[in-house]
């Protein structure tokens, strides 16, 4: 290198390099977390005669009552995780 320039890994510009390292490391972790929670909670989910509340001894009353509060909880962290997986997969393809 010719006379004062600085190394191009100095400064600044290493500690932007490692932020941008962390900050996709959790944007994976995201990811994968959230991937692996939806694929359990979609299985977890009632299909045509089953699902969370057959298994928890549910199925008597909910025909006629509609979806169960367990059912309900079940949908909303399901919509959670969903959202969650699309805004880290968007940001994981706007960083790569």
């Amino acid at each position: 290198m010719v006379g004062n320039a600085e190394h191009p890994f100095s400064g600044y510009k290493r500690a932007e390099l490692i932020g941008d390292a962390v900050l996709t490391a959790i944007l994976v972790v995201l990811e994968v977390a959230s991937s692996l929670g939806m694929l359990v909670f979609v299985l977890l989910h009632s299909g045509k005669g089953g699902g969370l509340s057959d298994l928890m001894g549910g199925s008597v009353g909910s025909a006629a009552a509609g979806s169960t509060v367990a059912e309900q909880n079940l949908d909303r962290i399901t919509i959670v995780l969903a959202c969650i997986f699309a805004f880290s997969a968007v940001a994981l393809g706007l960083r790569l």
